[in-house]
């Protein structure tokens, strides 16, 4: 049983850990990049599409998410890759959010408000997964 194996002591299977990890870097990652580094510009207007705030704030994930896979030994190619992915796929579930949120004039008062950010932080998380599994099939031991 697995419980039995780590009650012996024994430490984290290396794939398993370095996935454990990998998700927790992402997941720091996401909070700065989501909650503390956008700036007002990044903030405004979020419901125009070529916006060049969701840009930014896109490029601020995708330029983390390259300090995490540098720190989990990536490949430059796997890298630029993923990350390009990642900034693409993040415009667009903010734009989701963002227009979504305008056409129905939500605020934080509001159920619906709640409803759309928890998708949007859940379509964030589920792009942590893919990248992670991603990574695995590229690089797993």
């Amino acid at each position: 049983m697995v419980s039995e194996y780590f009650a012996q002591g024994n430490a984290l299977p290396g794939l398993v850990g370095s996935v454990l990890i990998l998700l927790c870097l992402l997941q720091i990652k996401h909070l700065f990049a989501d909650f503390f580094l956008q700036t007002p510009k990044m903030l405004s207007g979020r419901d125009e599409y070529l916006h060049a705030g969701r840009a930014q704030h896109a490029g601020v994930h995708a330029l983390l998410s390259i300090v995490v896979f540098v720190l989990m030994g990536a490949s430059v190619g796997f890298i630029l890759l993923i990350c390009l992915i990642e900034w693409v796929i993040h415009f667009h579930i903010d734009y989701g959010k963002a227009h979504y949120s305008e056409k129905k004039d939500l605020n934080p008062q509001q159920a619906s408000f709640w409803r759309a950010m928890g998708t949007d932080q859940c379509l964030h998380q589920l792009t942590y997964i893919a990248m992670t599994a991603a990574w695995v099939k590229c690089f797993a031991f």
